[in-house]
Protein backbone atom coordinates (compact mmCIF):
# COMPACT_ATOMS: atom_id res chain seq x y z
CA UNK A 1 0.00 0.00 0.00
CA UNK A 2 1.56 3.69 -0.90
CA UNK A 3 1.33 6.08 1.91
CA UNK A 4 1.88 9.37 1.84
CA UNK A 5 5.51 9.46 4.01
CA UNK A 6 7.04 7.01 1.57
CA UNK A 7 10.20 6.94 -0.05
CA UNK A 8 8.71 6.84 -3.36
CA UNK A 9 6.00 10.13 -2.24
CA UNK A 10 8.78 12.30 -1.77
CA UNK A 11 10.78 11.38 -5.14
CA UNK A 12 7.23 11.81 -6.72
CA UNK A 13 7.03 15.36 -4.82
CA UNK A 14 10.30 16.55 -4.72
CA UNK A 15 12.14 15.01 -7.70
CA UNK A 16 9.32 14.92 -10.43
CA UNK A 17 7.33 18.04 -8.86
CA UNK A 18 4.49 15.56 -9.57
CA UNK A 19 1.30 17.44 -7.59
CA UNK A 20 -0.63 16.61 -4.65
CA UNK A 21 -3.99 16.72 -6.72
CA UNK A 22 -2.64 13.95 -9.08
CA UNK A 23 -0.86 11.61 -6.56
CA UNK A 24 -4.48 11.33 -4.53
CA UNK A 25 -5.41 10.84 -7.80
CA UNK A 26 -3.66 7.41 -7.67
CA UNK A 27 -4.41 7.24 -4.05
CA UNK A 28 -7.68 6.21 -4.27
CA UNK A 29 -6.41 2.63 -5.71
CA UNK A 30 -5.22 1.85 -1.72
CA UNK A 31 -4.30 -1.70 -2.60
CA UNK A 32 -1.84 -1.19 -5.59
CA UNK A 33 1.86 -1.27 -5.03
CA UNK A 34 3.98 0.72 -6.12
CA UNK A 35 4.62 -1.05 -9.49
CA UNK A 36 1.00 -0.78 -10.09
CA UNK A 37 0.59 2.79 -8.57
CA UNK A 38 2.87 4.42 -11.00
CA UNK A 39 1.25 2.92 -13.99
CA UNK A 40 -2.11 4.29 -12.71
CA UNK A 41 -0.45 7.91 -12.68
CA UNK A 42 1.07 6.91 -16.33
CA UNK A 43 -2.61 5.44 -17.44
CA UNK A 44 -4.20 9.02 -16.20
CA UNK A 45 -1.81 11.34 -18.06
CA UNK A 46 -0.62 12.39 -14.85
CA UNK A 47 3.12 11.60 -15.50
CA UNK A 48 5.17 11.57 -19.00
CA UNK A 49 6.50 8.87 -20.55
CA UNK A 50 10.35 10.61 -19.95
CA UNK A 51 8.77 10.53 -15.69
CA UNK A 52 7.51 6.74 -15.81
CA UNK A 53 10.99 5.67 -17.03
CA UNK A 54 12.75 7.98 -14.40
CA UNK A 55 9.98 6.14 -12.00
CA UNK A 56 10.79 2.93 -12.96
CA UNK A 57 14.44 3.59 -12.46
CA UNK A 58 14.01 4.85 -9.05
CA UNK A 59 12.25 1.77 -8.10
CA UNK A 60 14.60 -0.44 -9.52
CA UNK A 61 17.48 1.16 -7.26
CA UNK A 62 15.24 0.78 -4.89
CA UNK A 63 14.27 -2.76 -4.50
CA UNK A 64 10.69 -2.47 -4.81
Amino acid sequence: MITKSTPLMNFLKNELAIPAESIALAQRYKQLNPPQFIMTLWQYGLVSKEELERLFDWLDSHNF
